[in-house]
């Protein structure tokens, strides 16, 4: 009695509930894909590609001379200055001669991006084991001295950068500022359908704003007449100096991130070297596979569709294969924040990292793997792991996209020519236009001409693209997208709500050898100012590089200008990206201002025609007076400046009293009508007109192969007599450019001062200056303090323009509308050919 008795009906325990996967990145291989596809012999091979690729990474950051530690390593040895991250190396390393591997088995087309470009001794490393580098430089050649060269260079005086940069084999992502791999691969791959674009992805990059946008790439990827993309992302943990988020979240986190961006991740986790090299092998083939396999179902049944891309989320150490701790065991080296740049950092004066580095580097065998073959790996090594000829990364010249350009084939602009029987006094749109002659390169150039735009396309007045070819979209389609959507899933338009993939996405196009047009909200392109920064350096530095091959041009067309963002108000109103441009490098920047509809197009043509710069193009989308004939505005656009006498009231071989110049489509109309007041009110006065398209044509030709000689400038803009210059940006920046030149003390330049606000066009003008009446009025104050131009009438006129300036801000104000004699204002027909009448 009293003892509890068993029944069948009592349930058992639960099972414990699920342990979750390690986040670490240390123990044997841990995959998603499962399986050893390589021989034993091939690992070693792996072992040793691996070992000989790490020396030569370490060698770049400490070694100026005894590259091959023939002899005990000396302090002599090391360079003075320790540069360099070898922290992502060994990762991108792993991935690359991977990769190789199945570059040879199938015979791939590829090439490796890397996203943390900083770990430049990476690819550098490869192009060197595959000979690319001693064949483009002979003087870094495959033997002792050879790579004493190769070592001493690297981030060094009169060397190379830290960075995947120009200079390297192979690149066309520098990888210096972060965020821009992914969108450089996709523009890449964008109608080369052969080509898969390895792509290191940097968890610490992981974490830009750019880099987390650019993931929905794959919605705008047509497996059928596109190539891939293959990112792997690399979670070794740290940046300079904090986690990384992605390596600190769970597995499972991770991987319905990615679900969630729609892509099939594939995890590869761990350090044991040998059972990483298995588990990466399996993995990068199930990938290659899985590419193929979705590519030939959309090519052969001809229908596009949107697959989960593969994504490779490899765990390995930061600074992987380095020494675990340091300073006595005080301080974890591997796997850790400290091994991100120079790993033992005190070389110099420390007798323990000194000790520690000369057995770390002996570790990787220099003296079985080089010096055992005369400074170089063996043959038989290169042939195992490295493909040849231009099957290797470090060769492929999509990466060298000048190699592969073709020329655009372009329509004669002149075609589109808008009719201007008289100066100013047709109105038209200028951009809607220029949209037909955009639809008709589109035409003939299916396959190599992409126009690119945040969602503005339509906006912008360009949507007679669409006539040509339609956005391309691999998302899921309503039915109301027929009611004018234009959307299809192979298209020739890009637009994507983000300016940094959309950037990215053209420069990768452009980097490729292919041809593109960025369209975009002038006050929005800020946001790519770093962006177009970084691609001005690198095509700078490519100009150094003598077998870079020249790319066509990055064209940048800024619209919803700042003098038509009125109704937008203060937020929308920015032109000051071309102070950001003039910054650059003369030998790569060009800002053009057309004035009109056919300038407009001549401008156009020649920008798409153009290799190896950025060129900037800001024209409004609203209609407006046009000035020139197609003939004089190719006249006009080829000087880039000149004196417009239909406009001018100066007899020819005169002096004028005043100049008035003006730079931008609006700017230009309201310097001509400050000009028809001043005539209304002085009809001897002498005024010359001047207008700018190219804006470097204000400075010195000593500083800008555009720029002017002082000769030049002077019988432009006089050296003596005042000028008043109506501009469309910043007015700083045309005190910046004319500083130097003969009365420069002399111009008043009138442009945006940042005052804005829900204003009408012409309150939006006053309240910068740069409206008709201030103009005039400017020019009437400058004569005045010259003294007897104006015969002391100066006061009366200026105090009739004040009150009609006055009386149109309170229309403005009462009735939200400018009066129409403004808004409808046109050159006078009694003063038709001007010019020549004050000739006679």
């Amino acid at each position: 009695m009293g003892e509890q008795q068993s029944t069948s009906s009592e349930q058992p325990p639960p099972p414990p509930p699920p342990q979750p996967k390690s986040i670490s990145p240390y123990g044997p291989a841990r995959s998603t894909v499962q399986g050893a596809p390589l021989t034993k012999e091939e690992v070693e091979q792996c072992n040793d590609f691996f070992k000989a690729s790490l020396y030569l990474s370490l060698g770049m950051i400490y070694l100026r001379s005894n590259p091959l530690l023939t002899t005990p390593l000396d302090k002599s040895h090391f360079k003075a200055r320790l540069l360099g991250h070898f922290g992502s190396a060994p990762g991108q390393i792993f991935t690359y001669m991977h990769f190789n591997r199945l570059i040879k088995k199938y015979d791939l087309d590829a090439i490796f991006i890397s996203g943390p470009g900083h770990g430049a001794p990476a690819v550098l490393s490869q192009a060197y084991l595959e000979g690319t580098y001693s064949e483009v430089y002979p003087e870094c050649s495959e033997d002792e001295e050879g790579l004493r060269k190769f070592f001493k260079q690297f981030s060094f005086p009169g060397g190379i950068g830290s960075h995947a940069t120009p200079e390297t084999p192979g690149s066309l992502h520098e990888g210096g500022e972060l965020g821009y791999s992914i969108s450089h691969a996709f523009g890449a791959v964008f109608d080369n359908p052969d080509l898969i674009a390895v792509t290191m992805v940097g968890d610490g990059e992981a974490e830009t704003g750019p880099l987390a946008t650019s993931w929905h790439s794959t919605k705008f990827l047509n497996p059928i007449t596109d190539g891939a993309v293959l990112p792997i992302l690399h979670l070794n943990g740290y940046k300079i100096n904090n986690p990384t988020i992605l390596a600190r979240i769970s597995h499972d986190e991770l991987e319905n991130l990615f679900r969630g961006y729609g892509y099939q991740p594939y995890f590869v986790e761990g350090d044991d070297v040998e059972s990483m090299h298995q588990a990466m092998a399996a993995t990068l083939e199930h990938c290659v596979l899985e590419i193929r396999k979705f590519q030939q179902q959309a090519r052969t049944t001809g229908k596009a569709f949107r697959p989960m891309w593969p994504v490779v989320i490899l765990r390995s150490p930061k600074g992987w294969t380095g020494p675990r701790k340091i300073n006595g065991g005080l301080d974890y080296l591997e796997g850790y924040w400290r091994s991100h740049q120079v790993p033992l950092t005190d070389v110099h004066k420390n007798p323990e990292q000194f000790a520690l580095l000369e057995s770390w580097m002996r570790s990787y065998e220099p003296e079985r793997l080089f010096i055992a073959n005369g400074g170089r790996i063996s043959s038989s090594l290169r042939q195992a792991v490295c493909p040849t000829g231009n099957r290797r990364m470090s060769a492929n010249p999509v990466a060298n996209g000048g190699m592969l350009q073709k020329p655009l084939r372009m329509p004669d602009f002149r075609d589109y020519a808008l009719g201007v029987d008289h100066p100013a006094e047709t109105l038209s749109a200028s951009m809607s236009n220029m949209a037909r002659f955009m639809r008709d390169i589109i035409l003939l150039n299916p396959n190599n001409f992409r126009l690119f735009g945040p969602d503005e396309t339509e906006s912008n007045k360009l949507g007679t693209v669409y006539e040509a070819a339609q956005k391309v979209w691999m998302g899921e389609y309503f039915p109301e997208d027929l009611n004018g959507g234009n959307l299809a899933t192979e298209g020739r338009v890009m637009e994507m709500l983000s300016e940094h993939t959309c950037e990215g996405w053209l420069e990768g196009y452009l980097l490729s050898g292919r041809h593109g047009l960025l369209n975009s909200y002038e006050p929005f392109i800020h946001v790519i100012d770093s962006m177009v920064n970084q691609h001005c350096k690198w095509l700078e530095k490519s100009l150094e590089v003598s077998w870079r091959h020249p790319i066509p041009s990055l064209n940048i067309l800024l619209t919803a200008v700042v003098w038509r963002q009125d109704h937008n108000g203060f937020t929308h109103q920015d032109p000051g990206f071309l102070d950001v441009v003039a910054n650059k490098s003369p030998e790569v920047v060009r800002i053009y201002l057309p004035p009109d509809g056919n300038c407009l197009l001549s401008v156009t043509d020649h920008c798409l025609r153009s290799r190896n710069y950025v060129n900037v193009i800001v024209a409004d989308k609203q209609p407006h007076l046009q000035f020139l004939s197609m003939a004089d505005a190719i006249v006009h656009c080829t000087k880039g400046i000149g004196i417009w006498p239909g406009f001018s009231s100066c007899p020819a071989g005169s002096a004028p009293d005043v100049v008035m110049a003006s730079c931008g489509d609006i700017s230009t109309q309201e310097s001509l009508a400050a000009i028809s007041l001043l005539l209304d009110h002085f009809p001897t006065l002498k005024i010359r007109c001047v207008n700018v398209v190219d804006l470097f044509k204000l400075i010195s030709h000593e500083e800008h192969p555009h720029g002017l000689t002082n000769a030049e400038y002077e019988a432009i803009f006089t050296g003596d007599k005042p000028v008043v210059f109506n501009f469309h940006s910043y007015p700083w920046l045309v005190y910046r450019l004319i500083h130097g030149r003969k009365n420069a003390g002399g111009v008043v330049v009138r442009g945006y001062k940042e005052k804005g606000n829900i204003d009408t066009p012409l309150e939006l003008a006053i309240r910068n200056g740069t409206d008709r009446f201030s103009l005039a009025m400017e020019a009437i104050d400058r004569l005045s303090e010259a003294g007897g131009v104006l015969e002391g009438r100066g006061g009366e006129a200026r105090e009739l323009l004040r009150n009609e300036q006055v009386r149109c801000q309170m229309r403005a104000f009462e009735e939200g509308v400018d009066p129409v004699e403004v808004t409808g204002w046109v050159w006078p027909s009694e003063r038709r050919g001007l010019w020549s009448e004050r000739k006679h």
